[in-house]
């Protein structure tokens, strides 16, 4: 961010010099962004008494063709002080737009990108759970979305075509002087401070970097170092509530572990049943036991008797 001043010379009883240009600091090697190059229009607003409705106010738009310039200078005859209006509308580059009220109010935001206004609406999707269990292409929207989108339900995809009417023109710079013709003053020139974006001076070097094939080998090793330090944080961590787990209650954290390590093993080696309690003979004195055994017989007696028969069939044939 980078301060633009505007500088409104006046004149005592006439005003013929009226210049606005801007100072701001400039990047080491790279050529200074000019005054009208922040703007979109300006627009500037006289007493309409005192020079008529046809001639009181002073406007530059930008257009394709448009010459970029270091400053503007107004001139009109006076010997009286002058209200005048300035209305700056500032050239954001990717556009930004004002929300709608309702939606400002909802997402917290004034003027951003479309691209930040539809991310923050996700956001506060997902932190509500207003996406659909069952159909996750759809939004179940709670009474503020309703109030905004006006329908109970829609797609997320459908909110960026549905914006276009919550959307409006940012708000203009709006600095109200008065330009004083007074012998007396000693104020002649008149500074306001406007904060304008500009592209980060980093990103040129941090984009020459990262496409650098000789920092990618950097890269990488640096990225591994980052993993291995995490794993061993992990691993540290896992140690120390090992320790303070077991220094609170020993006898209760071994019984636990030992559960847990039970579990483990069964789950690695697929054992169906409780193999701690089948080998124990009162096991097997249990009432189903009898039952047990007699269908283990009846299933082998049977599996041979298949046996013999496909036997035998083979031997007739």
């Amino acid at each position: 961010l980078t301060a633009c001043l505007f500088l409104l010379k006046h004149f005592p009883f006439i005003w013929s010099h009226w210049t606005m240009y801007s100072c701001f600091l400039a990047q080491p090697g790279k050529m200074k962004r000019k005054f009208s190059s922040f703007f979109k229009s300006l627009v500037i607003e006289l007493d309409k008494d005192l020079y008529g409705p046809d001639n009181h106010l002073v406007e530059w738009h930008r257009t394709p063709t448009t010459q970029e310039t270091d400053g503007f200078q107004v001139k009109r005859p006076g010997d009286v002080n002058v209200r005048c209006t300035l209305l700056l509308m500032l050239d954001y580059q990717p556009p930004q737009f004002k929300l709608d009220p309702r939606l400002a109010r909802l997402l917290g935001i004034h003027t951003q990108t479309r691209s930040s206004i539809i991310q923050a609406l996700w956001q506060y999707v997902k932190t509500n759970k207003m996406q659909d269990s069952h159909d996750k292409e759809y939004i179940n929207c709670d009474k503020y979305f309703q109030q905004i989108f006006d329908c109970p339900r829609l797609k997320f995809s459908e909110i960026p075509q549905r914006l276009t009417n919550l959307l409006l023109p940012p708000d203009p710079i709006v600095i109200n002087h008065i330009i004083s013709v007074d012998a007396n003053d000693q104020k002649k020139t008149a500074c306001y401070d406007i904060d304008v974006e500009v592209e980060d001076p980093l990103k040129a070097q941090m984009s020459s970097f990262l496409l650098s094939t000789a920092n990618q080998q950097e890269i990488a090793s640096l990225d591994n170092k980052i993993h291995e330090t995490i794993e061993s944080i992990n691993q540290l961590k896992i140690q120390r509530d090992f320790m303070l787990s077991f220094s609170r209650d020993p006898k209760g954290y071994i019984q636990d572990w030992l559960k847990s390590q039970s579990r483990d093993l069964k789950l690695m080696t697929d054992v169906v049943g409780n193999p701690e309690e089948e080998r124990t003979a009162e096991f097997y004195h249990q009432p189903w036991s009898q039952e047990a055994v007699s269908r283990y017989f009846y299933c082998k007696i049977q599996q041979r008797r298949q046996e013999l028969e496909q036997a035998l069939a083979l031997r007739n044939t």
